[in-house]
C-alpha cells in the first residue's frame, strides 16, 4: 500500500503540480567573509526540519569546518572523538557535511549533537537548489524532531567544492549566515496565508500546528481587528489521476469523484478515519472562514479551528459534523449551503478555488508542505511558534508603515513572550 500510494503522489506531482504551477524555493543570503579568494554573497536554502529551523530576522557568524571522518555526517561524531563544541573567545562552528547515504534530520542531529551552532549540506550533483525538509519514513523518535534547534543550510555543489579547496589550502573560511532578508512590502498592512489541512493525527508535525493555532490566536486576531494584517487560511488537497480512481485507495481518499483528495490520518485505509473525511472537514472550515469574513469576522476563524481541535478530537471519535456544527453554533456562526453540494458532482467551487491558489500562479508558487506559512507572498521559513512568526511579519511592513503597537514594550510582553 506504501508503494501505491507514494506511486500515486508521484503521478499527482507530474500531471498537476509541475505542469500547472511552479515550486518556488526560497533562498536565502550566505556571505563568505574570508578568505578573500571567495568572499562573495552566495544564495543557499534554510531548512525546513521539524522546529530546528532558525529564526527568521537573525544572522550568525562563524568558521566553517569540514571533518577528515564522517564527512556526510551521518555517524555520531563522539565515535569519531570529535566535537565542536564553542569554547571561550572562539567563533560559532559550522559545520559543512555532504549529500547522501542518510536523512537530513539525522545530519543535522549529529551536527548539534557534536556542539556544531550550523550545518550547511553540501550538494553531490549539479542542480537547482532545494530545500531540506523532514522524511515522512523517518523512524525516529517522536520527539527527537522537536529537539533540532541549530540553523542548516543547503549549497550548490560548485560552492561547497570551493570551500573545500578552500580549507585544504589552509585558509581560514568565515561566513555570515544571513536569516534577516524583509518580506516585501507592497502596503501599510502585511497580507499572509496559512496553507494547513484539519488532520490532526500525523504526529509531532499536527501536535505542532495545533499549539501553533492554539498560542498564535490572540496576536492574529488582534492584528487583524486593528487593520494591521489580513489573514486568509488554505487547505491542501490534490486529485486522483484517473487511471486510479476506482482504486480503494482514492475512494477512500477522495470526494467528487477523485477530484479533492487528502491522506488517510492513521494511513491504514482500513481502521478509523479516511481522507475523505478529512477533506469534507477542509471544506467545512474553509467555508467558516469564508462566511466570517463576508461577515466582517475573519478573526473567528481562529476560534473555531481552535475550538474544533479541542472538542472533536480523532483520537475520541468526535471528528464529524455533529461536533462541528456544536462547535460553529458556540461560536454563533452560520455556514451557507455549500457543504450541502452533493459530493458526486465534479467540481466543488470552494475546493477548486483552494486548488487553484495552491499552485500560486504569478504569486508565490505552488505549496506542496503542510502546513506553511506565506507572508506577502514569500514562503516563510522559520519556526512555526507565536514569537518567531509575530517577528517575521513585523519585518513585512516599511520601518516607516510599522504600527505603533510592534514598537510597544506592551506588545512584545503580551504577544511575543
Amino acid at each position: 500500500m506504501r508503494e501505491k500510494l507514494g506511486l500515486l503522489v508521484c503521478v499527482w506531482f507530474l500531471l498537476y503540480g509541475s505542469s500547472v504551477g511552479r515550486f518556488v524555493v526560497e533562498k536565502n543570503s550566505l556571505k563568505v567573509i574570508s578568505p578573500e579568494s571567495l568572499k562573495d554573497v552566495y544564495d543557499c536554502t534554510i531548512a525546513n526540519l521539524g522546529v530546528g529551523v532558525p529564526q527568521h530576522g537573525g544572522t550568525m557568524f562563524g568558521t566553517v569546518i569540514y571533518p577528515k571522518v564522517n564527512q556526510k555526517a551521518c555517524k555520531n561524531f563522539d565515535d569519531f572523538y570529535i566535537s565542536f563544541k564553542l569554547r571561550p573567545g572562539t567563533l560559532p562552528i559550522i559545520l559543512l557535511a555532504d549529500r547522501g547515504d542518510c536523512y537530513f534530520t539525522l545530519k543535522v542531529r549529529n551536527a548539534q549533537d557534536a556542539g556544531a551552532s550550523a550545518i550547511l549540506v553540501v550538494d553531490d550533483r549539479i542542480e537547482p537548489l532545494i530545500t531540506m525538509d523532514t522524511p515522512e519514513e523517518d523512524d525516529g523518535p517522536d520527539d527527537y524532531l522537536k529537539n533540532l534547534t541549530i540553523p542548516s543550510a543547503f549549497i550548490t555543489k560548485a560552492f561547497g567544492d570551493n570551500i573545500k579547496s578552500a580549507l585544504s589550502r589552509g585558509d581560514l573560511v568565515n561566513i555570515n549566515l544571513d536569516l534577516s532578508n524583509s518580506f516585501p512590502h507592497p502596503d501599510e498592512r502585511v497580507k499572509y496565508e496559512f496553507w494547513t489541512n484539519s488532520n490532526y493525527e500525523c504526529g509531532p508535525k499536527c501536535e505542532n500546528q495545533i499549539e501553533f493555532v492554539k498560542n498564535f490566536k490572540g496576536a492574529a486576531q488582534m492584528l487583524e481587528q486593528k487593520g494591521h494584517a489580513q489573514f486568509t487560511p488554505h487547505y491542501i488537497t490534490w486529485y486522483c489521476p484517473e487511471a486510479f480512481l476506482l482504486s480503494k485507495l482514492c475512494r477512500s481518499q477522495c470526494i467528487n469523484r477523485g477530484r479533492y483528495c487528502a491522506l488517510d490520518p492513521e494511513e491504514g485505509f482500513r481502521r478509523g478515519y479516511e481522507g475523505r473525511d478529512v477533506v469534507v472537514q477542509n471544506l467545512r472550515e474553509a467555508c467558516f472562514f469564508k462566511v466570517a469574513n463576508e461577515s466582517g469576522k475573519p478573526w473567528l476563524w481562529w476560534d473555531y479551528v481552535n475550538d474544533f481541535a479541542i472538542w472533536c478530537p480523532m483520537k475520541e471519535k468526535k471528528y464529524n459534523k455533529q461536533c462541528a456544527d456544536q462547535v460553529i453554533q458556540s461560536l454563533g456562526s452560520r455556514l451557507t449551503n455549500a457543504l450541502e453540494t452533493p459530493m458526486q458532482i465534479k467540481r466543488n467551487p470552494v475546493l477548486k478555488a483552494e486548488q487553484e491558489a495552491q499552485m500560486g500562479e504569478g504569486t508565490h508558487g505552488a505549496v506542496t508542505i503542510s502546513p506553511t506559512l506565506i507572508i506577502n507572498n514569500k514562503h516563510y521559513r522559520g519556526k512555526l511558534d507565536k514569537e518567531t512568526v509575530l517577528k517575521a511579519i513585523c519585518s513585512g511592513f516599511q520601518q516607516t508603515t510599522k504600527p505603533a503597537i510592534y514598537l510597544s514594550e506592551d506588545y512584545h510582553l503580551n504577544f511575543v513572550f
